[in-house]
């Protein structure tokens, strides 16, 4: 009888390892010092995320941010939710309005769920007790084109504000604002109508729309220097990039109800990395927060769809070393459900198998028991050849597995071990939109999924 024998999975030497002693953010952070070094002067640190909503990359992202501001000066918090909504978090965690409108601020100043989780909260807290007694404060920013990625109104509504300020003797057309209204979304799980709605414009209606836009913008361009003079600097370029992420996703729309969908995420990374670079003319240095396939540098790919180019990209080749991406894969656990009507049910979360073999994510877990972190730039031969034949990475949209050459795409990965839902807030929910409310509300977490919420709304 011959005996059968596995071949143990690829690993990546001892070496290559640099522990991660906790994700607390409120921990001592000595065990980042090698960050130090690893940065060197970049100006934009990029740390990515498999999948939305999960505890640890919320927590990663927290107290990486709190030691790059601590030890490293960093002004900015930059992350993938709305641009126009997030000033009002912005507003808050630099000390405007009482400290108990938090819950106010997670549901409304950041968009597609992303503000709704106690990690959120704390992140935001943490930097709002940083700014009361910081001699430089942090920022925070949304980058994203906002209104769930579906409506035009939060951001046309700013730019409208803003006019009747800078320029009171100018009447936009009210056609512009009534045409977006037909087709807004309050949250996520309102944008399908939103987009229905858009379908069943029309045609005349949204070539207006699409008109009127460019007409504000152009508008916009032209009485700069004026509309500075009667306001601010700061107020002009917020209502012209709020205008610059309305214009992008009008042609956003226009690409999904086509079905369009490489214009959309060409579009769409293209305007949220002009946004990052707007962000960065005002702090020397700042923290980018977004999804592994937005922060890479390298082609992006979607089930279905051809690659794309990501804001990394864009970022990357503008910026050069002063772009440093910290990519991140995972192991076991919860991920966001990719089944929308399961997700719509209630089942935010579904189980995480054990990464595919040969993949990113399986090297980096048969690789060492806890969190961990790897500089790419500074392999072994042997380990650098381990990762370049790692072809594919967890992309968190069920089993799918995204092309990726590490060794280009990022300059340092972490590994999240065991990863669980994030842990919905009950009072920001509370503030959130019917709908919101409602799936939420048959949210029960499963054994090892999230175990401290017991649920309800």
């Amino acid at each position: 009888m011959t005996a059968h024998t596995t071949t143990p999975p690829a690993r990546l030497s001892d070496a290559a390892v640099i522990p991660l002693r906790t994700l607390d953010p409120a921990a001592a952070l000595d065990d980042l010092e090698w960050l130090d070094e690893a940065i060197g002067d970049a100006r934009v640190v990029a740390i990515g995320e498999s999948a939305h909503y999960n505890r640890e990359s919320y927590e990663l992202r927290h107290r990486l941010l709190r030691y790059l501001t601590e030890r490293h000066g960093f002004g900015a918090y930059a992350m993938e939710t709305g641009f126009t909504e997030g000033w009002r978090a912005d507003a808050w965690v630099r000390g405007d309005g009482a400290a108990d409108r938090l819950s106010e601020v997670m549901a409304g100043g950041l968009t597609s769920l992303m503000g709704l989780w106690r990690q959120m909260g704390s992140h935001l807290e943490w930097m709002r007790r940083h700014n009361a007694s910081a001699a430089r404060q942090v920022g925070f920013y949304g980058i994203d084109l906002g209104g769930q990625n579906a409506s035009l109104i939060p951001a046309l509504d700013a730019v409208l504000a803003f006019l009747a300020q800078a320029d009171p003797g100018f009447a936009a057309d009210p056609a512009i604002r009534e045409t977006a209204a037909a087709f807004s979304a309050t949250s996520p799980f309102a944008a399908p109508a939103a987009m229905a709605a858009y379908g069943q414009l029309p045609s005349e209606a949204g070539n207006a729309l699409t008109a009127g836009l460019a007409g504000l913008d152009a508008r916009m361009k032209g009485r700069r220097l004026e509309y500075v003079r009667r306001t601010s600097a700061e107020a002009y370029e917020r209502a012209l990039r709020s205008l610059r992420h309305a214009l992008t996703l009008d042609s956003v729309v226009r690409g999904m109800t086509s079905g369009d969908q490489s214009s959309v995420l060409y579009n769409r990374d293209a305007e949220i990395a002009d946004t990052v670079e707007a962000i960065l003319r005002g702090h020397d240095r700042i923290v980018l927060a977004a999804h592994n396939a937005h922060l890479q540098r390298g082609p992006a790919a979607l089930p279905g769809m051809d690659p794309v180019t990501p804001m990394g990209m864009h970022l990357a080749d503008r910026l050069g070393a002063d772009y440093l991406v910290i990519g991140t894969t995972s192991g076991t656990g919860h991920m966001l459900n990719s089944d929308a009507a399961a997700f719509m049910a209630g089942a935010l979360f579904a189980p995480m198998p054990a990464p595919e073999p040969g993949s990113l994510d399986a090297l980096m877990h048969a690789t060492h028991d806890g969190p961990f972190a790897v500089d790419l730039r500074r392999l072994s031969p042997a380990d650098a050849a381990a990762v370049r034949a790692a072809a594919v990475q967890r992309a968190g949209l069920g089993a799918f597995y995204a092309p990726v050459n590490a060794l280009d795409a990022y300059d340092l990965v972490v590994h999240l071990p065991h990863v669980t839902a994030a842990e919905p807030d009950e009072s920001a929910l509370a503030c959130s939109p019917r709908e919101v409310r409602e799936v939420f509300s048959h949210y029960q977490p499963r054994q090892g999924e999230q175990p401290t919420w017991s649920g309800g709304r």
